[in-house]
């Protein structure tokens, strides 16, 4: 029912590979979650999935949208274009003599994303094609230097003729990124201003992009790719977007699709730098994450989502969330401040093999998608998947899947692991499928405890959150004998990006690249210049923030500004994002509180013996952000009802295979049961959007936030 005393306010998206989620909060702070399978047409799956949520609280899409107030998007479809390489075709303009700088990639992109053994051997290395052709990269003579200083003035006659050909030869969008222009970008908007000419004489309207004008940053590569990614891949996602907020108006809607960002916050979709939600889908769980560490109180958080195609981790420490800014994504190195996350390949869906070479089972890193197996009915993949185990050796129900709305294909299922995995190794069905499990479980925890140790903690440091539609199913096996403090399972577990999505203010961030030096021996007035140049750099990027909300009908007293810095020790090769600890600066008493901040900070991250004030200190980049507040998703809190379930969430019982042998693990349905209630493995909660897993010598219990606490026992 429709409570107009109570109106839903916000959607969280999450439009995965294999599933789209989303997660509707109303006025008081009472949530729902829906699930549907990810379509071609986007707006598909989330009205779909939009249906299916708003039937919990016997509504429909057409009741609830025109009450709305925000809504908020995150997805893998920019990110898929990218991989696949099926953006726009896009006309690439250079410093002359630097035409091939794009495709080597700083030599760095050929084994982005391989392991150490095979970052080793060159023979092992290849190069992805790049997103700008070589036949559609021209060179234009001019030169700044590296302080920023004109060297060779632009022919602006050679950027007219490469502007020509490049329309001629079918480019459908230009991107200008000639060397040191973050510095001085007079040469990059002039070439930009005469792109523009030559289109319109042309009689054509394609897109220009120059690159001061949206990664003013070092490094030509970086930002060369970051920029690219604008033109080849965020220009069509822009039109599903603007098509899945039409859709949405046109059930009621009045308001305009907002996008989860890679530094965490949220942006419009018609915002300039939509490149900066690339890898929006994974940072949803980050910040859902931070949220609820938040309001209950957990300082360190390890973060685990997995889907159908990937394992995403992240670290929370001290309630702050990492960033990096030169990161890389889709084996591209990037100028976009990134939340520090780790990713592999490895998820419910991903396809399991036998290694022609070693005999032995290969996980991945492709996956089935929503197709999700050979257990799919229209038999659609040929190829044996995770989920294919799951089914075979109980932990998942064939008749519940999507609650039932899909009659999963068993018998193909059992045929396909027998004939590819288990006959050439010459096991049992059962073990077979149990050492896939087996092997996925031992790959995340081997990655999980890596990825923490190499920060420098350890896992007894950290609360564990498991989240994604498999992180139920597989949260016992990949954080056994870790150590966490806990593990935790939110009950809706599955449609936790999209709740992350819905816990993100709106937010707009830019960055600009900057070389201050202080040291020791400096003098006051090369503070003051040191203040002064950060200052002016907070000054202009406090522009570019407060021009895009006013896109979206804000004004400068609806937004909040936080000026922040990158700062390291003089001489060293990586920095620390800061958040100012001052809103403006205008005196050398003013830099070193900027300095006194870092330098704690660092003692903290590293270590007091590793601080290096004598070394001096440098500032690499201004940065500022901007946010307007919106409303959160409250946190359940239910009173105790006891350990034992209710008779009405025991809804039977089922075969289970673990430990090489058959047993007869308990069903329970997770929206019955009540907080306090304890359940002892082996056990399988079922929900219509995910499965929990509680396996012998396992117990959970669940508390009055709808948080499961696994144990081991």
């Amino acid at each position: 029912m429709n409570d107009l005393t109570n109106p839903v306010e916000v959607l969280g998206i999450d439009a995965g590979g294999t599933m789209t989620d989303t997660f509707f909060v109303r006025a008081d702070g009472t949530f729902v979650v829906g699930k549907a399978q990810s379509d071609v047409d986007e707006a598909n799956a989330v009205l779909t999935s939009s249906v299916d949520a708003l039937a919990h609280w016997d509504t429909t899409p057409e009741e609830v949208f025109p009450q709305m107030v925000t809504c908020v998007f995150s997805g893998t479809a920019m990110l898929n274009r990218v991989v696949g390489r099926k953006g726009l075709r896009t006309g690439l303009i250079v410093s002359k003599g630097f035409e091939d700088f794009h495709r080597m990639g700083r030599a760095i992109q050929c084994y982005l994303g391989y392991a150490f053994e095979d970052r080793l051997h060159l023979n092992t290395h290849r190069y992805d094609e790049p997103l700008a052709h070589i036949h559609d990269t021209r060179g234009v003579t001019e030169r700044v230097d590296s302080k920023g200083g004109v060297v060779i003035p632009v022919r602006l006659h050679e950027a007219r003729e490469a502007a020509r050909e490049l329309v001629e030869q079918g480019c459908k969008a230009i991107v200008i990124s000639f060397l040191s222009s973050y510095l001085n970008g007079t040469h990059e908007r002039a070439v930009r201003d005469v792109c523009l000419e030559v289109i319109k004489e042309m009689g054509s309207n394609i897109p220009v992009f120059a690159s001061v004008d949206y990664y003013p940053v070092r490094k030509e590569t970086h930002r060369t790719n970051t920029t690219l990614l604008e033109a080849y891949a965020a220009e069509p996602s822009r039109k599903i977007l603007a098509n899945l907020s039409q859709r949405m108006k046109d059930v009621g809607a009045k308001y305009d699709v907002r996008v989860m960002a890679s530094h965490g916050g949220t942006i419009s979709w018609k915002a300039k730098e939509l490149a900066r939600t690339l890898v929006s889908g994974p940072i949803g769980g980050v910040m859902g994450s931070r949220y609820l560490a938040e309001q209950l109180g957990y300082e360190n958080v390890a973060c685990s989502d997995i889907g159908g195609t990937s394992f995403d981790m992240a670290l929370i420490v001290k309630g702050k969330v990492s960033m990096h800014q030169d990161g890389d994504c889709a084996r591209l190195v990037l100028s976009l401040p990134l939340v520090s996350m780790d990713t592999i390949g490895a998820g419910a869906g991903s396809f399991v093999r036998i290694d022609p070479y070693s005999n032995s089972l290969k996980l991945g890193p492709d996956s089935a998608g929503y197709r999700v197996g050979t257990c799919w009915p229209a038999g659609g993949v040929d190829t044996v998947s995770v989920t294919d185990c799951h089914i075979i050796l109980g932990y998942l129900n064939p008749d519940n899947f999507l609650g039932g709305i899909l009659e999963l294909d068993v018998p193909r299922a059992k045929q396909c692991v027998k004939e590819q995995i288990a006959d050439p190794l010459g096991m049992s069905l059962e073990d077979a499928a149990a050492g896939v499990i087996e092997l996925l479980d031992l790959s995340l925890r081997q990655h999980l405890r890596a990825m923490i140790s190499a920060k420098g903690y350890s896992p007894s440091d950290f609360v564990c959150f498991s989240y994604g539609g498999g992180g139920p199913v597989h949260a016992y096996g990949y954080t056994m004998g870790l150590g966490f403090k806990e593990t935790i399972v939110p009950a809706w577990a599955a449609g936790f990006s999209a709740f992350g999505c819905a816990t993100a203010d709106f937010e707009y961030r830019y960055d600009k690249s900057t070389d201050i030096g202080i040291t020791k021996d400096s003098t006051t007035a090369e503070k003051q210049e040191a203040v002064n140049t950060l200052g002016a750099c907070w000054k202009e990027l406090a522009d570019k923030v407060m021009e895009e909300f006013k896109i979206n009908g804000f004004t400068e007293d609806d937004v909040t500004l936080t000026p922040g810095y990158r700062m390291q020790y003089l001489g060293q090769l990586n920095d620390l994002e800061m958040s100012s600890p001052l809103s403006d600066i205008g005196s050398p008493e003013d830099w070193d509180k900027l300095v006194a901040t870092f330098d704690e900070t660092y003692g903290r991250v590293y270590a007091d013996a590793a601080r290096s004030p004598e070394l001096g200190f440098g500032v690499t980049a201004a940065i500022m952000r901007g946010s307007v507040e919106t409303k959160k998703p409250s946190i359940p809190s239910e009173p105790d009802a006891g350990p034992n379930p209710p008779a009405e969430a025991v809804i039977g019982e089922r075969p289970f295979y673990y430990g090489r042998k058959w047993v007869t693990a308990k069903l329970y349905k997770m929206e019955t049961l009540l907080p306090g209630n304890r359940i002892t493995g082996p056990a399988v909660i079922e929900s219509d959007a995910t499965t929990y897993v509680i396996p012998t010598g396992f117990e959970t219990w669940l508390d009055g936030h709808r948080l499961f606490h696994l144990i081991e026992v």
